[in-house]
C-alpha cells in the first residue's frame, strides 16, 4: 500500500484514506512522499484522532495534507461511524485500490461506495488460501480491475484526468 501510495503521489494523485492501522497509514505514508499530498477522512470528530498510536502521523498529515471528519468535535470512535465515513472516501476519489481485504472488510463497503458512485475499483490479486485475499479476489470476480503496480491505475485513470496526468509527468512524476 505504501509503494502503491508513493507510486502515485509521484505520479501527482492524492492519497485518500481513512487514517486506520495498517493499510490506511501506509497509504499515507507513501501519500507524503510525493507532491500528490493526502487526506484522512476520519471516523471521529477533527479533534480526536483515533487510533492514538497515528498520533504523530495525523500531525504531519495537517501540516501537509489534510484530516477532514463530519462529525461534530468531541466526537470519538463510535464503531458504526467508520464505515459511513467511507463514502466519504470514495466520493473523494477518482478510483479506490483495495490492496488486501478480508470478505468483511471496510475496504470492501469503500469499494461499493465507489462503484454506487461509477468510480473505478482496482484490486490487487492474492493467493486464494489466504485469508486477507478473499475480499480483492471477489473484486476482481465481480469486474474490479486486476493491478499488479501503480502504473496500471495510471493507465486506467489516463482518459479521466487526462490532461492531469500528462502535466504532471512532464514535470517528472513518472511513476
Amino acid at each position: 500500500a505504501e509503494a502503491f501510495a508513493a507510486s502515485l503521489s509521484a505520479g501527482g494523485l492524492g492519497i485518500v484514506s481513512g487514517l486506520a492501522l495498517g493499510i490506511d497509514a501506509a497509504a499515507h505514508r507513501g501519500g507524503l512522499g510525493g507532491p500528490g499530498r493526502t487526506v484522512a477522512v476520519i471516523g471521529t470528530g477533527a479533534d480526536r484522532i483515533y487510533p492514538a498510536r497515528n498520533g504523530d502521523l495525523a500531525r504531519r498529515i495537517a501540516a501537509e495534507g489534510a484530516i477532514i471528519s463530519e462529525f461534530p468535535l468531541g466526537i470519538g470512535p463510535l464503531a458504526h461511524n467508520f464505515p459511513r465515513r467511507n463514502r466519504l472516501i470514495a466520493g473523494l476519489a477518482r478510483g479506490v485500490l483495495v490492496v488486501e481485504a478480508h470478505e468483511k472488510s471496510g475496504s470492501l463497503i469503500t469499494a461499493d461506495c465507489a462503484l454506487d458512485q461509477g468510480k473505478e475499483v482496482f484490486a490487487v490479486p492474492g493467493r486464494i488460501d489466504v485469508l486477507s485475499s478473499r475480499g480483492t479476489n471477489r473484486l476482481i470476480r465481480n469486474g474490479a480491475m486486476l493491478v499488479e503496480g501503480p502504473e496500471d491505475i495510471l493507465s486506467a485513470l489516463e482518459p479521466v484526468l487526462a490532461g492531469y496526468l500528462k502535466e504532471a509527468r512532464r514535470e517528472g512524476g513518472n511513476s
